[in-house]
């Protein structure tokens, strides 16, 4: 380039530096071995949720990946968010409703993005085997079933 053609050339006037959300200031690798599975309170209890960015139970963006074991049935509830999906292993059942209908139910397979809008009722079950999904939304993450017996912080533990 010529220095007539450097000076041609338009720099911004002031480049905007913007806040770093949570978790998101520092270069960072998440290797699949490192991510720490955890029980959720709003699961069943052999479901398991990792946390691999941001704080979902405060306002701004977050990613989760939960873990679905063979035969688990996740029934209608819904998140006031909007959220995405991508299926990282084994096939994603989810439906759509207020009522567990198996015949509603539609599979994506590993790699299939999912966009479902904030308070759609939806359902999921692990037909065929465990299943991974990533979830990418900004929080804070709520989830409300649809029928409050549903809901497993709701069950009493008998001990």
């Amino acid at each position: 380039m010529t220095h007539k053609q450097m000076a041609a050339v338009k720099m911004p006037a002031k480049i905007t530096v913007r806040p770093h959300q949570t978790g998101e200031a520092v270069f960072e690798a998440i290797l699949s071995e490192d991510i720490e599975w955890k029980p959720f309170p709003a699961f069943p209890p052999s479901v398991r949720l990792a946390v691999l960015v941001g704080r979902p139970s405060e306002p701004g963006p977050y990613l989760i990946r939960v873990k679905v074991p063979r035969g688990v049935k996740l029934m209608p509830h819904r998140h006031p968010e909007d959220r995405i999906y991508t299926v990282i292993s084994g096939v994603f059942y989810i439906g759509r409703g207020d009522e567990f209908q198996p015949d509603r139910l539609e599979a994506y397979p590993p790699g299939a993005v999912i966009v479902l809008p904030g308070n759609t009722p939806h359902f999921h079950w692990a037909k065929s085997g465990e299943y991974v999904t990533q979830v990418t939304a900004i929080g804070p993450l709520g989830l409300e079933y649809v029928n409050s017996r549903d809901d497993p912080r709701n069950q009493s533990s008998s001990v």
